[in-house]
């Protein structure tokens, strides 16, 4: 394999990982030990809010009144999307039971998560949509209790409109928190007495590290954040949908990747030389983010072969990937891991993100590896059952009977033993 970097990041995913470990670590110490007080000091010193944890019907209906019609036609656009999308996942897997041999069925049944915490980022930008992805498909999936939380947005709470879109979308409970205070809030049950079993939802590397840490305590949707894009493409595509492409993931944050992965030189340079431009058109703040996360983590692989390119993508797994070639049905075929695949130039990152149905909580830092993104499947345990006549004893029990001596587990061997001595009483089974 002949690969080529044009432009290779100084900075990879796991850069200031101990720093934040550590700060992460401490907060959520603190929060534990000293519980809600804790909590909102954290929300005081960070976020200046000095409201209570708990939105209120009030505050809610008071948001909803600053919320355009129009928004609030596009925040019903995404969720019908989101929801009729999740219905169909939720449809494609279902509760059986079958017989394995005669007299023994084995089964499964799907039993939705009872709490989840929604973690909704509302701090450099108000990301309405994430609230469609996570309570909608909650809701979808039948748990019983969402509780949602965002930061602060000022002295009112969380932004207008995703406390607009928290409450369509049907969460049980909404906290003014942001960060790692509001996935402690959410995990430990405070404020509203009810731990989550799960927690879901993007966010930037403190919320993605608190996730870290509570996972084995909480369910986790997946390693979340700060967010990646890759590109792979060829010279036909369009080097300037290509770099807004870039551009659109790299504005998350200075720590957001941007891959381009092609087979064209001539494309590489072109869409290089075009980065600045697009940048330099951003507003201040997504600007400054951009310029940073280009800088620090953007990266530009030159490729001899489409299998190369394939080879590369699939080792990165990156949390978005586009597909802009002469080939898209070949790489939709090779291609093994990522988070969401968009295929073709007339889908976006962007589509997915806000409004097209698909989820846009994805796997990240290579998690990509080993699993998908977030789904209605995330919040239902698949859980298995069986049952067998007295008959189908006679079969089962003496072959469990003698692997369990060979594997040298006695007691598991006269769990067996007693039922084929009680089922079927002097015959010499065994």
């Amino acid at each position: 394999m002949t690969i080529t970097y044009l432009k290779k990041a100084i900075k990879t995913p796991q850069t200031g990982t101990d720093e934040t470990r550590k700060i992460v670590t401490d907060m959520l110490a603190k929060i534990e030990r000293e519980g809600e007080a804790a909590a909102l000091a954290y929300g005081r010193n960070l976020d200046g809010y000095e409201g209570a944890a708990i939105v209120t019907a009030e505050m809610i209906e008071q948001a909803s009144t600053t919320v355009s019609d129009q928004l609030k036609d596009d925040i019903k656009f995404a969720y019908d999307r989101v929801t009729k999308f999740a219905e169909a996942q939720k449809a494609s897997v279902s509760d059986f039971e079958t017989e394995l041999s005669p007299g023994l069925w084995a089964g499964q049944k799907l039993i939705p998560i009872e709490t989840a915490g929604c973690y909704v980022p509302g701090g450099r930008y108000a990301h309405v949509a994430s609230a469609i992805m996570s309570i909608a498909t909650a809701k979808v999936a039948g748990v019983e209790n969402v509780i949602a939380c965002s930061a602060p947005n000022g002295k009112d709470g969380p932004h207008p409109a995703i406390l607009y879109a928290m409450n369509m979308c049907g969460a049980d409970t909404i906290l003014s928190l942001g960060g790692v205070q509001g996935i402690a809030a959410m995990a430990f049950g405070l404020f509203t007495g009810k731990p989550a079993r799960l927690l879901v939802g993007p966010g930037n590397r403190f919320v993605a590290e608190a996730k870290r840490m509570l996972y084995g305590r909480v369910g986790i949707d997946m390693f979340a954040g700060p967010t990646e894009i890759a590109v792979i493409a060829d010279a036909t595509a369009d080097a300037a949908v290509v770099a807004e492409d870039l551009v659109s993931q790299a504005e998350h944050g200075p720590d957001s990747p941007a891959w381009l992965i092609t087979t064209s030189r001539e494309l590489a340079e072109d869409v290089m030389a075009q980065m600045d431009r697009h940048i330099d058109a951003l507003p201040e703040v997504a600007k400054h983010a951009a310029t940073v996360a280009w800088r620090d983590y953007g990266e530009v692989i030159l490729c001899d072969s489409d299998e190369e390119a394939a080879t590369i993508s699939d080792e990165y797994a990156a949390e978005h990937l586009e597909v802009h070639t002469a080939k898209d049905e070949w790489y939709t075929a090779r291609l093994r891991n990522y988070g969401s695949l968009f295929i073709g130039e007339e889908t976006t990152v962007t589509y997915g993100d806000k409004c097209s149905g698909t989820n846009h909580i994805l796997p990240t830092k290579g998690a990509a590896h080993y699993t998908g993104g977030l789904s209605v499947h995330k919040f239902m345990k698949i859980v298995t059952t069986q049952r067998m006549t007295r008959e189908a004893n006679r079969e089962v029990g003496q072959a469990a009977a003698r692997i369990s001596r060979l594997e040298g587990m006695e007691g598991h061997a006269r769990a067996a033993d007693v039922r084929l001595r009680k089922y079927f009483p002097g015959e010499n089974l065994g």
